[in-house]
């Protein structure tokens, strides 16, 4: 709450001071409030860099911490603004905090005061000052500061770390399979300039030379194997991991299926003890951490044992990306179990397995229902006692549909971004959809690079955040 000073309380001389630490998001609604999207303003923009310098402050972002001062604090709500001058002093970057103070220097008549502003660093050196005049009010108004309508950037900031962080590691060398058409020759491509994949192209030759040349890309740096068969191109792939050749699969222009057959085969495929299923790592803007689904792509409706797998290889995908002890929510209808709906005493289960130690690495619980699962409030309003409920970071679906329909959702009405892989084989076997766009495949081949980052030390490169400020 908020309460002014009128005209008659105000005394020559009063201050007010607050603290405000520049954020990314401020900078991305600054340019939307404003319509002023000058690169030199906007993180990971292109062109921001070019001065050789990191993103900075519009100047009247830092002037506009003078009116929150001014309408929230002294005088207060019922302030109306007559003019401003400023005089900037230096830039402001991401994650510096500025001290924004007001003095009053004179009353003068209709209610008309004037006010020394000052921006400075906390060592006191300044970054903007000038002189303000406003109409002080003359009521006292009391005012909730947090009665504002929420605000949803659409930001994949969590993606934008695992692709940072990957590129840290050594690109990982990839057998793409069937790179035929634009799509997935075009990702595949994408991921070996960014530093993340050395791919080996295995397919027809005369039609990866085609569409290169459609996408006016040269294949000059490239492995080519020419295989013109599909199915013979994926066994290929699985073969060169055998090899030591290759230490990841990439499926580009044929049916998920023929490769997969590839890869599960008893003799000379990609099998370990686990049965392999599909994770699905969303980033949703807003949400804190990334979201993973599973199993949304393999296993139609797994039974119990299954599960167990489903579960586990979800885990290890979340401790590969930096989640420290995932928090796993099993999905059903109901967050209670009930017999007549099988999804509810599997994940009962499950859960009590997890305590037994059959599922390792993280937490585990349910049966929860997605809004309890997710949701804190959710979860209290239900009165359920968890260190899941409302916190789930993982989510295990009932069966491929219900998976497949919750990340289509994800996808389409929330606005997140969808990177995808299969866990349990030999090595990670990066599966894209005809549907993902470049930054879902990058996405994709970054978190197979982490994956099995994990996979070989047992640890996880990804650490930090790519907005400290936030």
């Amino acid at each position: 709450m908020a309460s002014n000073r009128t005209y008659d309380q105000i005394t020559i001389g009063e201050t007010a001071t607050v603290s405000r630490t520049c954020t990314a998001n401020d900078l991305y609604i600054f340019a939307h409030a404003s319509g002023n999207t000058n690169p030199l303003h906007l993180p990971r923009a292109e062109g921001s860099e070019r001065t050789g310098e990191p993103p900075f402050a519009p100047s009247m972002w830092i002037g506009a911490l003078v009116s929150a001062v001014l309408g929230n604090i002294l005088p207060g709500p019922g302030t109306i603004y007559r003019s401003q001058t400023f005089s900037f002093h230096g830039r402001v970057l991401l994650g510096d905090t500025l001290n924004v103070s007001v003095q009053v220097v004179a009353k003068e008549a209709d209610r008309t005061v004037r006010l020394a502003t000052r921006v400075s660093r906390p060592d006191g050196t300044a970054v903007a000052d000038g002189m303000a005049v406003v109409t002080a009010p003359d009521e006292q108004i009391i005012f909730d500061t947090t009665d504002l309508p929420a605000l949803l950037l659409e930001r994949h900031r969590h993606f934008d770390r695992f692709i940072s962080c990957a590129r840290r590691l050594p690109p990982l060398v990839t057998a793409v399979i069937a790179p035929e058409d634009a799509n997935s020759l075009g990702g595949a491509l994408l991921a070996a300039n960014d530093g993340l994949i050395r791919p080996i192209l295995i397919g027809d030759r005369a039609k990866i030379e085609k569409t290169a040349q459609s996408l006016r890309a040269s294949l000059e740096a490239f492995e080519i194997e020419h295989v013109p068969d599909e199915s013979d191109a994926a066994a290929r792939g699985v073969a060169m991991v055998h090899e030591g050749r290759v230490s990841a699969v990439m499926k580009g222009h044929l049916h998920t299926d023929l490769l997969l057959k590839h890869v599960v085969k008893r003799d000379g495929g990609l099998r370990t003890r686990r049965r392999i299923s599909h994770v699905f790592v969303m980033d949703v803007p807003g949400h804190p951490t990334p979201v993973l689904i599973s199993d949304a792509a393999i296993n139609i409706a797994p039974d119990l044992e299954t599960k167990v797998d489903i579960i586990q290889n979800a885990i290890n995908v979340g401790l590969a990306i930096g989640l420290d002890e995932p928090k796993v929510g099993i999905l059903s209808a109901i967050e209670t179990v009930n017999p007549a709906i099988a999804s509810s005493l599997d994940a009962a289960v499950l859960s009590k397995m997890a305590e037994r130690g059959q599922i390792t690495g993280g937490l585990v619980d349910g049966p929860l229902a997605m809004d309890n699962a997710i949701d804190l409030q959710a979860a209290r309003t239900k009165g359920i006692n968890s260190l899941v409920a409302g916190r789930a970071e993982v989510l295990i679906v009932p069966n491929l549909e219900a998976g497949n329909m919750l990340a289509k959702e994800l996808t389409f009405l929330a606005h997140a971004e969808t990177a995808g892989l299969v866990a349990g084989a030999k090595v990670p076997v990066i599966l894209t959809s005809r549907a993902d766009d470049d930054r879902a495949r990058l996405a994709s081949c970054a978190l197979a690079l982490l994956y099995q980052y994990w996979l070989t030390t047992g640890a996880s490169i990804v650490t930090g955040d790519m907005d400290p400020a936030e």
